[in-house]
């Protein structure tokens, strides 16, 4: 009995998560990921090269999708998270089918952000990159379930929180982008980027604390847990691989995840010159 046992376990197919994203925002997402599945071993591509995408075209977003899921998959990851909002605007479905993916192996952003918000009667209002809100999918999303929402494009902000600028620079930014808005209680306002939710304390100066700020991360990660449970569970090996190095990233992955062991990789050539 115990040896037909090691055989069933020696036996277990190899899964791990590849989770990508334009750099340092979807570390909130792993972090998430980490909280439910602390036994799935994850690759991690950050494309620091080609940071920030949330101001790039609906085509450099995919030719950038499209390297990164090469990449994923020839490394092995047989199960993919899109870790970045401006991806998951532009991820087309065509690209299941070209890279032998199905919507089972593949959770992006908007899909459990928004069922999260399933008879949710209060105002919704949304914060995102250009890209993201450029792209109607959140609007588009939301009014499947009856409900429209409100936008609110932070053109600076990603590319300012991971290339280090000052809390100072940041908050700007974010009193900047909101100085407009007429708050009311029962106000959810989302954080449509991965890379906000870093700057977390800085909102809440700003935001009035009437207002629910919530984190797409935790949608993500109780989606992940649904879908990849229990095929996943291995080792809780993580490895970051990085198109460009930085200090930035190296001291947000040691603050974040100080109590797990990880890799850090740069890359020799960059996904995209």
């Amino acid at each position: 009995m115990e040896q037909s046992l090691e055989v069933r376990v020696l036996s277990r197919p190899q899964i791990m998560i590849g989770i990508f994203d334009s750099g340092s925002g979807g570390l909130t997402v792993l972090r998430a990921i980490r909280e439910v599945l602390p036994s799935c071993d994850v690759l991690y591509f950050g494309d620091i090269q080609n940071a920030p995408y949330g101001s790039k075209s609906s085509e450099e977003l995919s030719l950038l999708t499209t390297k990164a899921l090469i990449f994923l998959k020839e490394r092995g990851a047989q199960r993919i998270v899109s870790a970045c909002n401006s991806v998951s605007a532009s991820l087309a479905l065509s690209l299941f089918d070209v890279f032998d993916l199905d919507s089972t192996q593949v959770i992006e952003m908007i899909g459990p952000t928004v069922a999260y918000f399933k008879g949710f009667s209060g105002r919704v209002l949304l914060c995102a990159t250009p890209a993201t809100v450029r792209s109607n999918s959140y609007q588009n999303a939301f009014r499947m379930i009856g409900k429209d929402i409100t936008t609110i494009s932070i053109s600076e902000l990603a590319g300012a929180i991971e290339f280090g600028q000052s809390e100072s620079d940041i908050e700007e930014i974010i009193t900047n982008a909101f100085e407009n808005v007429v708050w009311q209680e029962g106000d959810v306002l989302v954080l449509a980027c991965t890379h906000y939710p870093l700057v977390l304390s800085l909102f809440r100066k700003i935001i009035p604390p009437f207002v629910l700020i919530f984190d797409p991360a935790e949608a993500v990660a109780e989606r992940v847990k649904k879908q990849f449970w229990p095929q996943e569970v291995r080792d809780g090996t993580t490895h970051f691989v990085i198109s460009k190095d930085s200090e930035q990233f190296r001291t947000l992955v040691s603050k974040i995840f100080s109590d797990i062991n990880y890799e850090i990789e740069v890359l020799a050539l960059p996904l995209v010159h």
